[in-house]
């Protein structure tokens, strides 16, 4: 199994969770394999890449610094190197998108992606690489439909704004946090969990809900903010445990379809009771329940 990954991904000079924990995965993966999982570079994004998606002068920004409030809008500090980030770590999502279509599943650990909207950043995330993933494979022809599986704490307003009105592509989001919050659309389905009683069988009830013969291509969004220890977003009892039994469920939706999954590591942050190991290794989840598909070949194709 193919997982996107380079040192660009971390290159911003602002350091928090979401501009650094790629590499201590990456570190991670390095000293304590996981069997079957390829760590490879992906091509970085091109300019139009970003502009079939995003406002032109809000991606002028980005790559500029100028106008300083909008290269910021995220929620972090500008320097030239977020740019080169951002292009790598997009790229990414891009690269497993296209080598799950190739080999039934691939990953990517790249991080800040569902709050972006067209014309700003929000929430801690730039660009929108999983709606600018679908619509690059769309416009190629490689798939003609996408399902954007989001599974982050928090609410994927940016996506559901960005692909508004795009009947190719489809949003199933499962959140515990109101944040980032949106109105119900055609394309986008919204479940809001306040127990985590329910979680697990919310999230089995939108998966039965997905046609799976319907779609070329699965986006998921695994974030590991749900995690009672997680200061944003987290909710109690959702346990290591309960997050593993979700990326198996989800994997094994995947497999049992035939469906195309690319993944990207989404929300995750440290605290004074969850410290850099731990969240690695709730990240280390996803990338081994994805992993294990390679016992099953991908026959769809």
């Amino acid at each position: 199994m193919k997982l996107y990954y380079h040192p660009d991904y971390v290159a911003a000079g602002y350091g928090f969770d979401t501009t650094r924990k790629s590499g201590w995965i990456a570190d991670s993966l390095a000293s304590d394999p996981i069997e079957g999982v390829e760590v490879t570079a992906p091509t970085p994004l091109t300019v139009r890449d970003l502009t079939r998606v995003h406002d032109p002068e809000y991606v002028a920004a980005v790559q500029t610094g100028n106008p300083q409030w909008l290269a910021e809008s995220q929620g972090f500090a500008w320097d030239p190197a977020l740019w080169q980030m951002v292009l790598s770590c997009n790229g990414g999502v891009v690269a497993a998108a296209r080598s799950a279509l190739d080999e039934g599943v691939a990953g990517s650990l790249s991080s800040g992606l569902h709050h972006a909207r067209y014309d700003e950043g929000a929430g801690f995330c730039t660009f929108n690489g999983l709606v600018v993933a679908a619509k690059r494979l769309l416009h190629e022809g490689a798939a003609r439909s996408v399902l954007i599986l989001d599974f982050d704490a928090h609410c994927g307003g940016g996506t559901a704004q960005l692909i508004k009105g795009d009947e190719r592509i489809t949003q199933v989001d499962v959140s515990v946090s109101s944040f980032d919050r949106y109105p119900g659309q055609a394309n986008s389905t919204l479940t809001l969990v306040h127990s985590a009683d329910e979680y697990l069988t919310t999230i089995k009830g939108a998966l039965a809900q997905v046609d799976a013969t319907a779609i070329d291509l699965c986006l998921y969004n695994a974030g590991m903010d749900p995690h009672e220890d997680c200061v944003v977003g987290g909710l109690d009892d959702i346990t290591a445990d309960v997050l593993a039994c979700r990326e198996r469920m989800v994997f094994d939706w995947c497999q049992q379809g035939a469906l195309a999954t690319a993944f990207v590591l989404a929300g995750g942050y440290i605290s004074r009771t969850l410290d850099e190991d731990a969240l690695v290794e709730l990240h280390r989840l996803t990338i081994g329940a994805a992993a294990n598909l390679l016992a099953e070949p991908y026959s769809r194709l």
